[in-house]
């Protein structure tokens, strides 16, 4: 007897529908009648055997519903990348590809990296979307971004990691600080001073931390920071030191400016930038020449 089969049409139409809660909005998007798309999610919800969606107001899932969601989009994504092996045989830097980057890296890097690759590759298109950390991993590993880079470490281990390149951290203080009298920085001399540090969702502030028990500073948990910018204005406003990274301060701070920056002696202390991956990824030759172009384009 012949038994119906769920097909990649119906898992597509699924997800569209997850994503608008609307039949009529999923209908729009995929430039199909509404009736059609009805019916493909009614022959998915015969084969499973089990309504996927409240139909009674939004179209919002049912449990088995998200539980089927999840397999539909690990399938059309195993797919999408099956279809990018050809691609990335005969020209490795085409189509489009999706970016995700944390806010204390993008724009310090992606715009010489853009400018490349729009120079050399005019054809490819890169979509970028910043994101904290635990939000970048999740959305690689569902498939919202091809590539996220970020600071290491990872943890996953579905993912390919390339390290690209070490970020030396440099302190940045008040211009009246007593610290601004020395030319670089000993461990040494920031024994006792209160540091300023990220929101705790950035790996930085897990490194600041960690920084501050090795050199018996204090960390001002009071005064954290979303963003590089908020922390160097807090340090130039003397409510304690900054560590920012050397990508953030050769560009932004200049002589004159309301903080004063000093190397830390001995390269001792520094963050590990790397790009990401889903292990298996069909399009992995191209992500390696990113990769590469990256570690180019860093000062």
């Amino acid at each position: 007897m012949h038994r119906p089969r769920i097909t990649t049409r119906q898992l597509s139409y699924l997800a569209a529908l997850a994503e608008t809660a609307s039949f009529t909005r999923a209908a729009e998007r995929l430039g199909i009648s509404q009736p059609s798309l009805s019916q493909q999610i009614r022959s998915l919800e015969l084969v499973i055997g089990a309504p996927l969606v409240e139909r009674s107001g939004p179209a919002i899932l049912t449990p088995l519903g998200r539980e089927a969601l999840k397999g539909a989009k690990r399938i059309l994504l195993d797919l999408t990348e099956l279809e990018a092996i050809r691609a990335a045989s005969e020209d490795a830097l085409v189509g489009t590809i999706r970016l995700g980057v944390s806010p204390t890296l993008g724009a310090y890097l992606l715009p010489s990296l853009v400018a490349r690759l729009h120079r050399e590759h005019p054809t490819l298109r890169v979509h970028i979307r910043e994101g904290l950390p635990a939000l970048l991993t999740s959305g690689l590993a569902a498939g919202d971004h091809d590539l996220i880079l970020l600071q290491l470490p990872v943890v996953g281990r579905a993912f390919h990691t390339e390290r690209l390149f070490r970020d030396a951290l440099w302190l940045a203080m008040a211009t009246d600080h007593p610290l601004c009298a020395k030319s670089a920085i000993a461990a040494s001399d920031l024994q006792g001073q209160n540091l300023l540090t990220l929101v705790p969702e950035y790996r930085l502030a897990e490194q600041v931390a960690a920084i501050a028990v090795d050199v018996g500073a204090n960390m001002l948990n009071d005064y954290e920071g979303t963003s590089l910018d908020a922390i160097r204005q807090m340090a130039g406003m003397g409510m304690g030191l900054a560590l920012l990274p050397e990508l953030y301060v050769r560009q932004e701070v200049r002589d004159g400016d309301d903080v004063v920056v000093r190397p830390i002696k001995g390269g001792r202390y520094y963050r590990e930038i790397g790009l990401l991956w889903r292990i298996g990824a069909g399009r992995a030759p191209a992500y390696q020449l990113i990769a590469d172009m990256l570690r180019a384009v860093a000062p």
